[in-house]
């Protein structure tokens, strides 16, 4: 490898956006991949350092500025070295367990257990209203 671009599936997998190569050509071909605002619809696009990647992850649309290319999968603290996140703060709920977003109307408690029927039409209700 020369050093002045990877493919950015493989720096995807690298930087360990991913658990896999392919999981990463999946990502690229779903069409919501965007490096430097241009859409990118190929696995084996060029990534040069200091490319700003806008890509959706879960719930997330994440922006990644490009720092290094890197040479192998290694670990975590080595892949974070790889990038900078430019993602604005994600406005967590209240611990992992949180099912709906903070401040939404319908959060329930951790541990009350599923909800009734009742529970889940007065729910929907709330949603509808939004």
């Amino acid at each position: 490898m020369n050093g002045e671009s990877l493919r950015i599936d493989k720096w995807l997998w690298h930087a360990r956006f991913v658990k896999s190569r392919s999981l990463a050509a999946r990502l690229c071909t779903s069409g919501g991949m965007r490096v430097g605002g241009t859409l990118v619809r190929k696995a084996h696009h060029a990534l040069k350092t200091g490319d700003v990647l806008t890509f959706p992850l879960g719930p997330h649309i994440r922006v990644i500025k490009v720092l290094a290319l890197g040479e192998r999968r290694g670990p975590a603290s080595e892949a974070r070295a790889l990038y900078e996140d430019l993602s604005p703060p994600s406005g967590r709920g209240h611990g992992a367990g949180a099912v709906f977003p903070r401040g939404s109307i319908a959060l329930r408690e951790r541990g009350l257990g599923r909800p009734t029927k009742a529970d889940r039409r007065a729910i929907m209700r709330l949603r509808r209203d939004d």
